[in-house]
């Protein structure tokens, strides 16, 4: 035994108590917790000593479920009636129309309508891998610019947008018709690879999802480019990841057009990624000379409180009433028009077969069979920058 110390049977003694009185405190909160959750009139007069008994252990219980009820109502998807939302759409109009430098943050939110899921609502896919279910979405590449996309291309055109900085890496702001210089993806384009030794770096946009071999720190796709030979990567940002590619992540203008907007609107976004970058929300300036903030969710969101007005409904029923009330016509997608076409980079002979995926076309004549055109369905989720994204997050079986 050393000096001063317990002995080893002193010591296991003085475990047994320390373990004994745990596994005591926890029948206590158990049997106030089944107390608790009876009404007051069907407890016994035994049951109310021991919740007078116990203050601190039903303080703490009653906190925990508040907390849980704050979550819980946090997830719920909330909408306006009509009445209320074509009123808070005008107040949005007004401000669109009064703003002196307007900038459009998107998120997972605007592309639903084009079947692509969120990641947070009640059918996102953190939201389902959390309740145990399987995580399935439509062919990604299947997708079109939806009503949202659209009428964002047009503010731009119209000037009453200055720039859109989007956390989605669907490539359809590109697709809609928005130059490439007002476009922040700050998570990537599943469309475009880049050769990072080539200076400046050179961009290689592609009509196919070029993430198919791609995955968490690792980036290569397979093909080479065509000046230097060096291995193309994909620009995808994934969780735990930090974007450091130019273009098309475009922080720099991202950056210089948050500092420079008086009005911000946020659409389709749970911004608690977003909210995770200082330097969109201008937090080194004053309260009073920082943007005025709008957001359309159907969910809370963590800068609600600082919103200037919330409008809780879809982004295209939203984005539809304020084109409306702003006399603007909302253009309607064509493939024809898609500008991923004439940006598009053609694989090199030989480079047929370096991926699998479902290549865009302009029409369904234009397509190899098999190969486009086909209708949207639920499929497994593969691997890329949503397969990846999705099965970070789900547990590995053990091996027997």
């Amino acid at each position: 035994m050393a000096a001063g110390g317990l002995s080893r049977s002193e010591r296991k003694a003085a475990e047994r108590v320390r373990r004994l009185r745990e596994e005591q405190q926890r029948e206590r909160l158990r049997q106030v917790s089944r107390i608790l959750r009876k009404a007051a009139a069907e407890r016994s007069a035994e049951e109310g000593r021991l919740l007078a008994e116990s203050e601190d252990l039903v303080t703490e219980l009653q906190g925990r479920s508040r907390r849980r009820e704050g979550l819980k109502r946090r997830l719920q998807e909330v909408c306006d009636d009509p009445e209320e939302l074509r009123r808070k759409v005008r107040e949005l109009a007004g401000a669109v129309r009064n703003a002196k430098y307007l900038v459009v943050y998107t998120g997972a939110g605007i592309s639903t309508a084009a079947s692509i899921p969120d990641y947070r609502g009640p059918n996102g896919v953190w939201t389902l891998l959390r309740k145990g279910r399987s995580v399935s979405a439509a062919d990604l590449s299947e997708a079109e610019p939806t009503l949202t996309h659209m009428s964002i291309a047009r503010l731009h055109e119209q000037r009453l947008v200055q720039h859109v900085v989007s956390q989605n890496c669907d490539g359809l702001h590109l697709r809609s018709g928005l130059p490439r210089t007002a476009i922040s993806e700050l998570h990537g384009n599943m469309y475009i690879e880049v050769c990072t030794s080539c200076v400046p770096n050179r961009e290689y946009v592609r009509v196919f999802d070029v993430t198919e071999r791609t995955a968490l720190h690792r980036h290569q796709t397979g093909r080479a480019c065509h000046k230097c030979g060096t291995q193309l990567r994909d620009t995808i940002v994934h969780f735990g990841e930090r974007g450091t590619l130019g273009q098309p992540l475009n922080w720099e203008a991202a950056t210089e057009a948050a500092s420079k907007a008086d009005t911000i609107l946020c659409l389709g976004s749970s911004l608690k990624v977003l909210k995770k970058y200082p330097r969109l929300w201008c937090m080194t300036k004053p309260p009073s000379r920082r943007p005025k903030l709008y957001i359309v969710n159907l969910q809370w969101t963590p800068k609600d409180d600082w919103a200037a007005l919330k409008l809780h409904g879809k982004c295209d029923d939203v984005m539809r009433l304020l084109m409306d009330e702003l006399g603007l016509e909302i253009p309607l997608y064509s493939r024809w028009q898609d500008p991923i076409f004439s940006l598009a980079t053609p694989l090199r002979a030989g480079e047929e077969g370096s991926h699998s995926r479902k290549s865009l076309c302009r029409s369904r004549e234009e397509a190899p069979p098999g190969d486009c055109g086909a209708p949207l369905s639920s499929a497994p989720i593969l691997g890329g920058w949503f397969g990846r994204g999705c099965t970070k997050r789900t547990k590995r079986k053990k091996v027997t």
